[in-house]
């Protein structure tokens, strides 16, 4: 196909068919409200089906000439990618656990072998539960306390509706088929419709899990006993408040099974006996509306964070007697974010973020005070505990990287401050860090907010406003974006980008507060501060007007449609993932799986009028105008349970209606994923390669195979 007949395919037109509703004496008029599937989750309207393939049709005719480029960056994205790589081995009890990608494997295969010795043992091939899946996606995986039994969950959909199966792990001893047999009839035994960790008792014997309700809300823990039907499985606990989902996890010492149920603001935490699930489970402390708090358990002491006296957290504790009495151990700063609290037999870890940055602090139980900070390289990084499973350890494990650093493993023992590598992320390709600079700014918003922004280049990079610059944040639910390396991201840089990423409020990249910046009648601070980022590095010579390219996905690709709303000048090309844009309407539609968890971050439009208007004041999809639009590309999942496939298709649709320019407006919907688009991890790449040519085509730099 020739790019001229490619571009003189006409987009899907899709019908104008007026819907409209009340709310606080406002009605409301929703010309494709027709494209959600009134049969949702079953998606089976035929009409809405052959729109979305329509849609993708248009988009492969329109990718078509760029196809050549699309491979090229493939390539060049495949060849930074250890083909067969492997996670860096970690001691769990009796055996040593690992994985590994063999060359050319879409998945990962799990393996362990005993730390006495003796052979590796294959114990889960992801590449053969996804053979002739169009999607798979492990979950959890778990192996009960004696290593007899692994029970894994998987979404072969991408619905995030999880089976949980199980595997007898014998190594082919008598007692080890004596163990497995006397369990279960290993055969189908199977647990439907689940979401979120599994536990297993001390005995083995039984299984936790969380069980989703018809609205896809995790809303009652279960124990299932191996070998019987999920029929038989008994019911621990059921949340009733619809806006509160429920999870499960083991403390440090494995002693106590953690239910921990909550919202975007509050939470609440019962503790039940590892080894008698049965039991009537311990309520630490009733919910509090705007509380937030997690625990643990060491031989009997609670270790409590919590946001009840400091926007920042603090780090209290109780006895098992009297869980409700907090004493503060660690106080709360407006400077010191703790953002977590690890167990080990002889210390416990800190995690928190200081003006932005890190920090990973070991404490000690007879002195809290008595501080050992870990002091990490780079100006700008991200660094934390990695995977750390037992209890009693001297050394602990990290994760390091910077937007120059690739993902490095170390294990750092506590009390010499030795620090051992254990692996750096390889590039086959190549890669030599000193050819790149990162660097920090501060851009002043509109009222006067310093938002960070973390940027890479290749040296060289001119600062005079002639190069094009990406930007991407995510703004949203309290989530960081750390300055992260990434390889796809050398695609960029060797053709002259900058990259940045903005740490705008919504998240908490400078503090609880900082997230709090963000949301509720505060959510246009993040809009905000994404155009006032993007004008702030025009000004000092970044990029240029115009030769901004961004993206963002979910809330953040909600974010992509509310600054196009707002500042389409800014932008050269813009990519939006399984976006968030109808917001009005899905908050407005109780009966959708995350609604009513939702209303905390975003508000009530439903009962509060105030919040009915502020909503309606920058939900991109009902702020979509009569003006010229930057190129964008939109995607979309239809078994997406998180952003419903019709918000972007809505949005596309609008935008075709209204804009008043020719520049090029595409929808590509993934017909056998979810939120997280293709789940192989080449497929993934290919995606990341088709938005790199989108955007380079977009900025007029493709050149003939490049």
């Amino acid at each position: 196909m020739t790019e001229k007949s490619a571009v003189e395919i006409k987009p899907p037109v899709a019908a104008k068919r007026p819907h409209s509703a009340t709310y606080h004496g406002v009605t409301l008029t929703d010309d494709y409200h027709w494209l959600k599937d009134q049969s949702y989750p079953t998606i089976d309207d035929a009409e809405i089906l052959e729109h979305l393939k329509a849609e993708n049709a248009y988009f492969e005719a329109q990718m078509a000439p760029q196809a050549a480029l699309t491979e090229t960056i493939f390539q060049e994205m495949k060849g930074r990618v250890k083909e067969d790589d492997s996670s860096v081995p970690q001691k769990d009890g009796d055996y040593i656990y690992w994985s590994e990608f063999e060359k050319g494997a879409q998945y990962r295969k799990h393996y362990r072998k005993p730390v006495a010795g003796g052979p590796s043992q294959l114990i889960l091939d992801e590449n053969e539960l996804a053979k002739g899946k169009d999607y798979f996606r492990l979950g959890a995986a778990e192996v009960s306390r004696d290593g007899g039994i692994l029970a894994y969950s998987y979404d072969d959909n991408g619905s995030e509706r999880y089976r949980i199966k199980f595997k007898c792990l014998a190594t082919g001893t008598d007692l080890d088929d004596q163990i497995c047999n006397a369990r279960a009839p290993w055969g189908d035994d199977a647990i439907e419709g689940t979401l979120g960790n599994i536990v297993f008792t001390t005995d083995g014997k039984s299984l936790l899990y969380g069980q989703v309700n018809e609205n896809w809300r995790t809303d009652k823990i279960m124990i299932h006993r191996l070998g019987t039907p999920q029929s038989e499985d008994i019911l621990l606990f059921h949340e009733k408040d619809d806006g509160f989902t429920v999870g499960i996890g083991l403390t440090a010492q494995d002693d106590w099974i953690v239910i921990a149920t909550g919202d975007n603001v509050t939470s609440e935490v019962r503790l039940v006996p590892a080894d008698n699930p049965s039991a009537d489970p311990i309520l630490v402390s009733p919910r509090k509306t705007g509380r937030e708090y997690s625990v643990d358990v060491r031989d009997g002491m609670l270790y409590i964070l919590t946001n009840d006296d400091h926007v920042n957290f603090r780090v209290a504790t109780a006895s098992l007697k009297a869980p409700g009495e907090w004493k503060t151990m660690i106080g709360g700063a407006d400077d010191y974010y703790i953002t977590g609290v690890s167990l080990f037999k002889n210390f416990f870890v800190v995690e928190a973020r200081e003006q932005g940055l890190d920090q990973v602090d070991i404490h000690y139980y007879d002195d809290s005070e008595r501080t050992t900070p870990i002091s990490f390289p780079e100006a700008s990084y991200s660094a934390g505990l990695g995977d750390n499973p037992e209890y009693d350890v001297t050394k602990l494990r990290l994760d390091y990287e910077s937007m120059v650093t690739p993902d490095t493993v170390f294990d750092y023992t506590v009390g010499t401050g030795k620090f051992e590598t254990l692996k750096v992320a390889e590039i086959p390709s190549g890669y030599d860090a000193s050819q790149y600079q990162t660097e920090r700014v501060m851009i002043t918003a509109r009222d006067g907010a310093k938002v960070p922004v973390s940027i890479v280049y290749k040296k060289g990079f001119k600062k005079d406003g002639s190069q094009p610059l990406h930007l991407y944040a995510y703004g949203a639910y309290g989530y960081a974006m750390p300055p992260g390396f990434s390889s796809t991201r050398l695609s960029y840089l060797d053709r002259g980008f900058a990259y940045a990423i903005a740490h705008i409020r919504g998240g908490d990249d400078l503090g609880y507060q900082w997230y709090l910046d963000g949301k509720l009648t505060k959510r246009t601070n993040t809009f905000n501060d994404f155009v006032d980022v993007a004008r702030g590095l025009i000004q000092l010579g970044f990029t240029g007007k115009g030769k901004v390219t961004a993206s963002g996905g979910s809330a953040g690709g909600e974010l992509m449609g509310a600054v196009v709303n707002q500042a389409p000048e800014l932008f050269g090309a813009v990519v939006s993932h399984v976006a968030f844009v109808d917001v009005l309407n899905t908050m407005l539609d109780k009966d959708l799986p995350l609604t009513p968890g939702e209303w905390p971050e975003w508000g009530n439009p439903i009962t509060d009028n105030a919040a009915f208007d502020y909503i309606r004041s920058y939900s991109p999809y009902d702020n979509v105008a009569a003006k010229a639009y930057p190129p964008m590309l939109w995607t979309a999942g239809l078994n997406d349970p998180r952003v419903t496939y019709w918000e972007p298709a809505k949005m596309v649709a609008k935008l075709r209606a209204m804009k008043t320019d020719d520049n090029v407006l595409l929808l590509k919907t993934n017909m056998g994923a979810g939120h997280g688009g293709k789940s192989g991890r080449f497929e993934r790449l290919r995606e990341n390669a088709e938005e790199a040519a989108f955007l380079l085509w977009q900025m007029g730099m493709v050149k003939s195979g490049s």
